[in-house]
């Protein structure tokens, strides 16, 4: 069995490995990447381009490891390759020259431009002035998108290992508002916080219910795969008869930030003290109730 150690890959990713007695708990927080790398080349300035970012997810939930739970980052930013899509999610339309990777099947997500690589951002507007290359979805996709997964593999796997199986949380943020480019109809106000599970696939009842109760018990309104299900990670994640469970967690931006500044409001301290009172409740729930296979 590996243990679970920290690792750095520059611009790529950071990974925290439980510093306190560990339990099987596992965060990632896929998309709070802003370390734009040298050769993306947008038609538009960066900061039309941040809004895109789940800005400070990664600091919200940054008390995991001192909980006894491993905790992987994100670097660079969703726009450039999103660590959420499945490698072949990119509409062929968009890549100029021959592609002999595994054939590239769009999504929904992808017809609309927002499939591995993003070619619109919201509400609609063009990332680039055209196509993308194929040479530079390849490396995008052998230097940034696959090492995300493989330490998030290893992460997963050397818990599974230790505990017999894991309780795993994917990190994100949502605008307050949809857009255009939204599953919801355009201008929808969404909750405080979304669950996604793949509708009960992902993850077993308990742990939903788990962080349902205690941020419904604060006063915030939680939804259930109301239409954030949960994408690409845990879908490869969660195998609940495993017990290897998998569970999005999506907040919503005005709680905690300006959207449009991009900064820390007000409401950050508070937020803050939510999130590490739910990764105390669910080291609770992780070291009292074993994820194994049932």
């Amino acid at each position: 069995m590996t243990a679970i150690t920290d690792l750095d890959v520059a611009g790529v990713l950071h990974l925290r490995a439980a510093v306190a007695p560990a339990v099987p708990l596992v965060f990632d927080s896929p998309h709070s990447g802003s370390i734009y790398p040298e050769d993306f080349r947008p038609a538009v300035a960066i900061d039309a381009l941040r809004p895109a970012e789940d800005s400070f997810v990664d600091e919200l939930y940054d008390a995991a490891p001192d909980m006894g739970a491993s905790l992987l980052t994100a670097l660079f930013p969703r726009l450039y390759v999103d660590p959420n899509r499945n490698e072949t999610d990119m509409d062929p339309a968009h890549v100029d020259g021959p592609w002999d990777g595994p054939p590239l099947r769009p999504g929904p997500k992808a017809k609309l431009g927002q499939g591995l690589v993003w070619m619109r951002r919201p509400p609609g507007l063009p990332v680039y002035d055209g196509k993308i290359t194929a040479a530079d979805l390849r490396s995008r996709i052998e230097t940034y998108h696959r090492p995300y997964h493989a330490a998030l593999r290893r992460m997963l796997d050397g818990t599974a290992a230790r505990f017999g199986g894991y309780y795993h949380v994917n990190c994100h943020s949502m605008p307050a508002v949809a857009t255009a480019m939204s599953a919801e109809p355009e201008g929808t106000l969404r909750p405080d916080f979304v669950l996604g599970t793949r509708d009960g696939t992902t993850t077993g009842p308990a742990l939903t219910d788990c962080v349902r109760s205690y941020l419904s018990g604060r006063g915030y309104d939680v939804r259930v795969d109301h239409w954030y299900k949960g994408v690409e990670i845990v879908r490869l994640a969660g195998d609940p008869a495993r017990g290897r469970h998998s569970l999005q967690i999506e907040i919503n931006r005005r709680l905690y930030m300006d959207e449009e500044r991009i900064a820390k409001s007000a409401g950050y301290a508070d937020m803050k003290a939510t999130i590490t009172g739910l990764i105390a409740e669910l080291r609770r729930f992780a070291a009292a109730a074993a994820p194994g296979p049932k």
